[in-house]
């Protein structure tokens, strides 16, 4: 016979059970297996600078570029991410006291707003060129809505339209190799020296044929801060160890108990003159 007790003890332990095995059991395992396995991505794919401080995540772009023409040069030095749409600030992934997060603008293609958000990033692009002495276009930008400016290079559509998370850390190849130019003068780098960089810091497609290869921005960015503060470094070695010794004084002149009236001897050369300079190379 069937009572309430029956009922509802198995009931009961079958609850607290599989609470204890889907609550507490599976996802200390799950977190277990992840920090031996990879703890780096489940611990968010952090960066952290020279000294250990977290600087950003591989996952998550930040700004470097920006819109505006004016603020444009100043920025010239790095790699432009692509264009973020979220509020307050862009790449903003959550903000509880704003209500915002990751999102892109939403604009239909109709939107004289999309347009006008195109416009505004193309010139800013443009002043960062021209801060180093690049141009690309024949014409003024965009001197009328029927008639754009004639470009001597295409700019890649991810460098002047936003995503639709509002977060990529990542640019096409294509958008790289389009600011090599105007990021090795502003550096004083050879675009070669840049152009490895960018290859260094391309992630080719997952499992060799699913999505595109994709240039990590911000990684990108730290590498080339390290290697113009390397050159700088071994051009200061370099000019240091190159500057030949300074001479030695000449030695005091014997003196003479004989008539002044009699002609000095032309001295000889003092022996600092007459040994040639050892040349100091670095090692």
């Amino acid at each position: 016979m069937l009572t309430q007790t029956s009922i509802l003890r198995p009931a009961i332990v079958l609850f607290v059970l599989l609470s204890l095995l889907t609550g507490v059991v599976y996802p200390l395992a799950i977190t277990g297996i992840a920090q031996v396995a990879f703890a780096d991505k489940a611990n968010g794919s952090i960066l952290t600078d020279a000294a250990g401080t977290p600087i950003g995540s591989s996952l998550i772009g930040q700004q470097f570029g920006t819109s505006d023409a004016t603020a444009a040069p100043a920025l010239a030095q790095w790699f432009w991410g692509r264009p973020s749409a979220t509020g307050p600030v862009p790449y903003t992934a959550l903000n509880l006291d704003m209500g915002t997060g990751s999102s892109g603008s939403n604009l239909a293609p109709s939107n004289p707003a999309l347009l006008d958000n195109i416009r505004a990033r193309l010139a800013a692009l443009d002043a960062a060129d021209a801060s180093v002495g690049i141009v690309r276009t024949t014409t003024a930008p965009f001197a009328t809505d029927n008639a754009p400016a004639q470009r001597t290079t295409a700019v890649p559509v991810d460098l002047v339209t936003s995503s639709a998370s509002g977060l990529d850390p990542h640019i096409s190849p294509a958008a790289a190799e389009y600011q090599v130019p105007r990021v090795a003068k502003v550096r004083g780098l050879s675009e070669q020296a840049v152009r490895a960089l960018v290859l260094e810091h391309t992630q080719g497609r997952a499992f060799g044929v699913l999505g595109e290869p994709v240039v990590r921005v911000l990684e990108l960015n730290l590498a080339l801060a390290r290697a113009q503060a390397a050159a700088a470094s071994v051009a200061s070695v370099s000019v240091v160890a190159w500057a030949p010794p300074a001479p030695p004084p000449p030695p005091p002149a014997p003196s003479r108990t004989t008539s002044t009236s009699l002609a000095s001897p032309v001295p000889s050369a003092p022996h600092w003159a007459r040994v040639p300079w050892t040349i100091y190379k670095t090692p």
